[in-house]
């Protein structure tokens, strides 16, 4: 049997952090298992579903890099007449039935919990079914001639007062549930026919010969009711997986509603993120590779490594604060993302640093032809500090651009504490613009020299320096800085430091 997984995300806004994983989650086995990786475009909400958050989505499953779909996309909507004609096909056979209630009498499948309870109390002391309808056993012909007749009918399913559902989940273990507690489930709507989400998945799923599902835990009580449909249909039941739910820091369901930009996968394209990291973190949002426990994974690993026995139960927890900047995402993101900056091959990291430094209006064409060296010898040196790709605009902004802030701590503490660098930054200017050879070696020696002249300390130099060509406090080693930041560039700024002190 070849495993066929589907992501299928509803379009009714941005691209959830959640529903990301769950992509990820059903890529990552698909791959793993040699089958096949379907996306299903879930529009059939036509008042909230837009053509924007659409492209919202497809846009983020490629920054992720899992849009390598097997087949063509399959979007819902256009699937309601098979839907239709499932439903009243189950009608035919006796498994369902048309409910000719008026609207305002009918009780439907979103009918608030409280309300059901109390008809099934009402309906065990009075020792009657609680989904007793007069509609349930009427006759085939009298239920086609008030159809025919015009008399508006949802379309229920007969769920039997006896038995039990049951499935074995692949993450939560075996799942049953008395029929009892199930209604007979709304199909299709009265009037207008269109199908029920639940009705509308099960077709679906069988006509794409889905044989895995595996969806968020919120989901799990759904499935018994499809389980249902399936078994009306006649279809295999197929194995299904339920994920731990993400949670804020408060145990809440993270939303997007009650959290806001920090759920939504963009937002992390937008801050810098590489693809690879975010991909990573997500990955191991409520999963684990096993004994090993290795964090930072290549696309391969986790392919490699990827099962369903390795989801936890457990809900994972997502990390944030509202009021505090520096922890405005789960500290575990930034790290994987700082260790990705740091430490994956130049020559992936340099496509991404161009779209940021373009994207600041930083961007040079000497920067791909006669300064290409350069920039990959800039970039590497400065990485080593950096979180997010932001970084190189911002904290690096001054290897690319004489036009940068200083940060008033720095000033504060390596331009304002001694005096003498009044005179002392523009005569270091006078003996780096005439130094040669321009090398590591002589620029060090260079300084060095300088300050035993001048009888001060070589560090006193070496921090205003820094502050005074990239604004900073911290950074590579400052010859290192001399260096790329050049000659001409390096003089002008310690002259223009030199009003700082």
């Amino acid at each position: 049997m070849t495993v066929r997984v589907r992501f299928a995300p509803s379009p009714t806004g941005y691209l959830h952090i959640g529903s990301a994983r769950t992509a990820l989650f059903n890529w990552l086995y698909a791959r793993k298992q040699g089958g096949k990786f379907l996306l299903r475009v879930e529009d059939t909400d036509l008042q909230r579903s837009t053509d924007e958050s659409t492209r919202s989505i497809l846009e983020g499953l490629a920054w992720l890099g899992i849009s390598d779909y097997d087949e063509e996309i399959v979007f819902q909507s256009r699937n309601a007449d098979k839907h239709r004609e499932a439903a009243l096909g189950l009608v035919r056979r006796g498994r369902a039935y048309r409910d000719f209630t008026p609207k305002g009498e009918r009780t439907d499948a979103n009918v608030k919990q409280e309300i059901a309870e109390r008809a099934r109390e009402r309906a065990t002391a009075e020792g009657a079914d609680h989904r007793a309808n007069p509609f349930r056993d009427l006759s085939a012909e009298e239920s086609e001639r008030r159809a025919a007749d015009g008399e508006p009918f949802a379309v229920r399913l007969k769920v039997s007062p006896e038995g039990r559902t049951r499935f074995a989940d692949a993450v939560y273990g075996e799942q049953s549930r008395d029929h009892s507690e199930i209604e007979d489930l709304v199909l299709l709507r009265s009037g207008d026919l269109s199908p029920l989400y639940n009705l509308s998945v099960v077709v679906d799923d069988i006509e794409m010969g889905i044989t895995h599902v595996i969806r968020g835990q919120d989901h799990l009580t759904n499935t018994h009711k499809q389980v249902l449909i399936y078994e009306a249909l006649g279809a295999p039941v197929p194995t299904f997986a339920h994920l731990p739910l993400i949670l804020a820091p408060n145990k809440a369901k993270l939303s997007k509603r009650r959290h806001g930009e920090v759920v939504s996968l963009t937002t992390y394209r937008d801050r810098g993120f590489v693809p690879a990291a975010f991909r990573n973190y997500l990955a191991l949002l409520g999963w684990s590779p096993g004994e090993e426990n290795k964090e930072v994974m290549s696309l391969e690993e986790l392919v490699e490594r990827f099962s369903l026995e390795g989801v936890h139960r457990s809900n994972a927890v997502f990390n944030f604060s509202d009021t505090d900047p520096r922890l405005w995402t789960d500290q575990k993101a930034l790290w994987m993302n700082g260790e990705y900056v740091r430490t994956m091959p130049i020559a992936e990291l340099l496509p991404m640093v161009r779209a940021e430094l373009e994207a600041a209006s930083l961007w040079r064409p000497e920067y791909e032809t006669s300064r290409g060296e350069w920039l990959a010898h800039t970039v590497e040196l400065i990485r080593q500090r950096f979180i997010t790709l932001k970084d190189f605009s911002g904290q690096g902004r001054a290897y690319f651009a004489d036009d940068f802030e200083f940060d008033p701590a720095a000033v504060s503490k390596n331009l304002k504490k001694d005096a003498s660098l009044r005179d002392l930054l523009p005569a270091l200017a006078e003996r780096i613009e005439a130094l040669e050879p321009w090398t590591l070696e002589a620029i060090e020696q260079a300084l060095r020299a300088f300050a035993e002249e001048r009888g001060v300390k070589a560090g006193l130099l070496i921090n205003a320096s820094r502050t005074a060509l990239t604004g900073q406090s911290v950074g590579p080693s400052m010859f290192d800085v001399f260096d790329v930041v050049g000659r001409e560039r390096s003089a002008a700024r310690l002259r223009a430091a030199a009003a700082l002190v």
